[in-house]
């Protein structure tokens, strides 16, 4: 193998370089990234950016050794001819492709000035000018990980805030309902408006946005939306290359894509067979797994099928709402009960374990790092949840 291509230069690409040269790899790297900037962390966009610090580096980022393709952006791929084509028509040859092509925000079809994602260095930056300029009357769509941050930080800021979430709870699905009824009531006693249960279809305002629309028919007056609506996986290049695209790209344990010795996925895009999960087929878009898969799927490119190492760690991630952590472990969704194992939520600090089996598959503590620890063990070795 002497060439290889990295598409997406973000935390999961990045990694993925890195770990290649580290194992000794003397090839050709080329490095195709839609952004212009050097990799950067993502997670301080919806925290410390927005208050002024711009402190956003990855380390290592400025070694990179390699060909890189900035701002450009992978349109197609060739399988039988193993190239890669950017879209100002360069074909990029390869004999070993790392796809970290990452995922973008899910967008309402309406969508005036005024409404805002949050997934780029532009997009922090755009939101922190408009928060800079008076106090405004913030509505965020959608309760989950971004949304609750953005949330928790436009508050600290001074601004009025509603939270509107389909969901009878935030982030439901990712906490439980005990611990999702919980941050509920963490965001109201925090000063945040939380309507939930009923979607967003629309804007109201002619010149510039006035409010949200509910399906309801009620209108909340806003002067900045930020929508945090989930992601999507960046896989539209794909299509008619032959890998299987389903919500991700569809990867063998290994993260070897599905059919294909000679390509790996990493990152918010892969979608591979988890074996702590009985193989159920998950896409985990944090941080931590982007960190630690772009790494082992480069290792794994080098190593064949044959010899490569299936990645099975358990999905974590963390998060700070209104001053409390929040941590998640496994896959809490996939439960047949869950019981609070330390603490009280009347407290603010509980931890709750989650089983199916009788079998630990997800963990979620609110400031309780220790406990956490200790469960998210639990979730790997695969064990009985002991209280």
């Amino acid at each position: 193998m002497d060439k290889i291509v990295v598409v997406g230069a973000s935390l999961a690409g990045l990694r993925a370089v890195q770990a290649l040269r580290r194992e000794g790899f003397a090839g050709e790297v080329t490095l195709i990234g839609a952004e212009p900037h050097d990799p950067y962390n993502r997670p301080p966009l919806s925290k410390s950016v927005l208050r002024g610090d711009d402190d956003v580096v990855l380390p290592g980022a400025e070694e990179f050794d390699g060909r890189w393709l900035r701002g450009r952006t992978a349109v197609r791929l060739d399988t039988v001819d193993r190239a890669v084509v950017v879209d100002d028509g360069t074909v990029v040859p390869y004999d070993g492709l790392v796809i970290a092509t990452g995922a973008r925000p899910r967008r309402l079809a309406e969508h005036p000035a005024g409404v805002h994602t949050l997934r780029t260095l532009e997009d922090a930056l755009a939101l922190r000018a408009a928060l800079a300029e008076r106090q405004r009357r913030v509505v965020v769509i959608g309760g989950g990980f971004i949304g609750g941050e953005f949330a928790s930080t436009a508050r600290s800021l001074g601004h009025v805030v509603t939270v509107v979430d389909s969901a009878a709870h935030p982030m439901l699905a990712a906490l439980g309902a005990d611990a999702a009824r919980w941050l509920g009531a963490h965001h109201r006693r925090n000063g945040v408006d939380l309507v939930s249960g009923v979607r967003v279809t629309g804007f109201h305002g002619t010149t510039r946005l006035a409010g949200v629309r509910l399906a309801d028919g009620e209108v909340i007056p806003a002067d900045l939306v930020v929508a945090g609506m989930g992601v999507v996986p960046n896989t539209e290049w794909l299509d008619g290359s032959g890998l299987t695209v389903e919500n991700g790209v569809v990867c063998e344990p290994t993260l070897h894509a599905r059919g294909a010795d000679d390509i790996v996925a990493a990152g918010d895009v892969a979608r591979w067979p988890h074996q702590l999960f009985g193989n159920t087929l998950v896409r985990v878009e944090h941080w931590a797994n982007a960190n630690d898969q772009g790494a082992v799927a480069a290792l794994n490119l080098l190593a064949g099928p044959e010899h490569a190492t299936p990645f099975a760690d358990v999905p974590s991630f963390a998060t700070n709402v209104h001053g409390a952590r929040i941590q998640i472990a496994g896959l809490p969704h996939l439960a047949e009960e869950a019981k609070l194992v330390t603490g009280t939520f009347e407290d603010d600090q509980f931890s709750v374990g989650f089983t199916a089996n009788g079998l630990l598959v997800g963990a979620v503590a609110v400031n309780s790092p220790k406990d956490f620890v200790r469960l998210k063990r639990g979730v790997a070795a695969g064990n009985p949840l002991e209280l």
